[in-house]
């Protein structure tokens, strides 16, 4: 009840009923982030462009009780758009010894899992990773990807067999 009424004197131009909202599941918004972006600057950058824009369309929310899927799914649009505007290339040997000995240092403790995900098209790593990482149902990835319910399933079933099929299991 009380997001409700923060949503509506958010609406009504009230930032820190804005601000309150956010925080009040911004580990929930964090964890989206970070799951799409892979990186925590890149995360927050994509946080911020969501902030904003939830600042200049909070007005348009018709149901205020969607806020929050509303606002996660500019959060994924602002990461999906981050991720194809910010395609680029970094050297290492640019980097600087300390950030060389830390990055191979957690490319060492990758696990294998992570590896095999990334061989699987995005939309079947998408659903994966929403449901298993972040524990999303599949009505909340469905709103969030703009796919039908069936096909965030098919997305996931087919997925997880393509995983265990590469990674030398059997489908049962």
């Amino acid at each position: 009840m009380e997001d409700i009424f923060l949503i509506k004197n958010a609406k009504s131009g009230d930032k820190d009923a804005l601000v309150t909202l956010i925080m009040n599941k911004k580990n929930e918004y964090y964890g989206l982030a970070l799951l799409y972006m892979k990186n925590q600057e890149d995360a927050l950058d994509a946080l911020e462009d969501m902030i904003v824009i939830l600042y200049s369309k909070i007005h348009s929310l018709r149901k205020p009780e969607a806020f929050y899927s509303w606002s996660k799914k500019i959060l994924v649009s602002c990461c999906l758009n981050k991720i194809k505007k910010d395609k680029r290339i970094v050297l290492i040997d640019e980097w600087d010894q300390e950030d060389k000995k830390n990055y191979f240092r957690e490319k060492d403790q990758e696990i294998d899992l992570d590896k095999e995900l990334e061989k699987l098209s995005f939309k079947h790593r998408e659903a994966i990773k929403l449901r298993y990482y972040l524990d999303y149902d599949y009505e909340t990835i469905s709103k969030l990807t703009n796919t039908p319910i069936g096909t965030v399933k098919s997305r996931i079933f087919n997925g997880l067999k393509r995983l265990r099929e590469n990674m030398g299991g059997e489908y049962r």
